[in-house]
């Protein structure tokens, strides 16, 4: 049994370990090309999908974030051809590396035999579609929603989709690539290459696995935070897969300064903290679904930055924009960007750049932010970055200064 006393860190220490954890410190070199996407996906455990295209996809972002080159084509066929990833529900819609599959059965068992009431009301009701929709697929191939019709459904347009929905959550059918975005579905055993173990884990299993997932993801975490990276088990079998590697050892408990909180981060981490030396700042421009900032209450207690995403709000309530990037300068988020691209008239907008009030704005930052921005233009098919709107102003002149001379 280990019962050391917590290890007390300072703040700048866990958004240290916070940043390595997320691959957003440069500390390490991730392969080019699909190799380092499966590796980012593997480190991050998931990456969320979302369909909002105000700027390039979330997940498509949140890759290029940490892999300068990028491209999509690369996840498409990471998933259509290659097989290193499936999707499934991981921290909502995710992609997930394919190695990690047999650990998502549980989850998809427990749809088989629903207890929630929306998820027994749609089972009652489109559940007699699911056997003939899947029939289609397994003798015709892979099959999207508009592929298929069926008399039964002819009542009831809803009904095609539902049942595609149910047969992927129990892992009848999955994902097997997407076309525009949209979802083409086959059988696992045509989509799974043989070499993956698909063996049924047991609960102690299943819990080590994301506590470990969550853990090396995010380098510090408390409870909810290791429950909240991936939500595909239950509360108290990450609990007991908690308390079990605390006691082996494996974890530890980690003290914040100025926390009344307890962290928890793997041993091995943790012994490295030490040569994790403060460098020279990079600038991100982080999507809203970054795993960095997904869960935002992490966020505000680690790095003091409170941030919303508002494009779920009427416009006459928003504070900040319609799809707002947080901007991580180093080991700081100091400030806001809402970005729209105009994909037809190869124009970037900046419709609104707010610094956090008490960040004093260098040189060096404003050359990073013009050279990231000119970067995320190019990343959404833009040439041209144009700023409408800065706070504090004065900015505004500085800025646009530096990106014409970089188009």
């Amino acid at each position: 049994m280990h019962n050391e006393a917590p290890i007390k860190i300072s703040k700048a220490k866990a958004r240290r370990l916070a940043l390595h954890g997320q691959l957003l410190d440069g500390r390490t070199q991730l392969a080019i090309g699909k190799e380092g996407v499966a590796q980012t996906i593997e480190r991050l455990g998931y990456i969320q999908v979302d369909t909002i295209s105000a700027i390039e996809r979330a997940h498509h972002h949140t890759l290029w974030t940490r892999q300068a080159d990028y491209t999509p084509e690369m996840l498409h066929e990471m998933e259509a051809i290659d097989r290193r990833v499936f999707e499934y529900w991981g921290h909502a819609l995710s992609y997930l590396p394919m190695n990690d599959y047999r650990y998502y059965r549980p989850r998809m068992n427990r749809f088989r035999d629903p207890y929630v009431k929306w998820e027994k009301e749609r089972l009652e009701k489109y559940g007699h579609l699911m056997k003939p929709v899947l029939e289609r697929i397994r003798r015709e191939g892979p099959l999207g929603q508009g592929d298929i019709d069926l008399p039964e459904a002819e009542t009831d347009p809803r009904g095609i989709k539902v049942a595609l929905e149910m047969l992927f959550w129990q892992g009848d059918l999955m994902i097997a690539e997407r076309r525009n975005f949209r979802r083409i579905f086959d059988l696992p055993e045509r989509v799974i290459p043989g070499h993956v173990n698909t063996g049924f884990p047991d609960e102690a299993e299943v819990g080590r696995f994301f506590v470990r997932r969550a853990l090396r993801a995010y380098g510090i975490a408390r409870r909810k935070e290791i429950r909240d990276h991936i939500q595909a088990t239950e509360n108290k079998i990450i609990a007991s897969a908690l308390d079990e590697l605390v006691d082996s050892g494996e974890v530890v408990t980690v003290n914040m300064e100025k926390s009344d909180d307890d962290y928890f981060a793997l041993t091995d981490i943790i012994e490295d903290l030490a040569g994790f030396r403060r460098l020279s700042p990079r600038l991100y421009l982080l999507s809203p679904f970054d795993n960095l900032i997904i869960l935002r209450d992490r966020l505000k207690k680690l790095f003091d930055f409170d941030y919303a995403l508002e494009c779920y709000v009427t416009p006459s309530k928003r504070r900040h924009g319609y799809f707002v990037l947080p901007i991580l300068w180093g080991e700081s988020f100091v400030g806001r960007l809402d970005p729209k691209a105009d994909r037809k008239k190869r124009i970037f907008f900046v419709k609104n750049l707010l610094m956090e009030p008490d960040y004093r704005i260098s040189e060096a930052f404003l050359n990073a932010l013009a050279t990231k921005l000119s970067d995320l233009a190019r990343f959404n098919g833009c040439s041209k970055v144009t700023v409408e709107r800065t706070s504090p102003a004065s900015i505004k002149k500085a800025l646009a200064s530096r990106l014409r001379k970089m188009q």
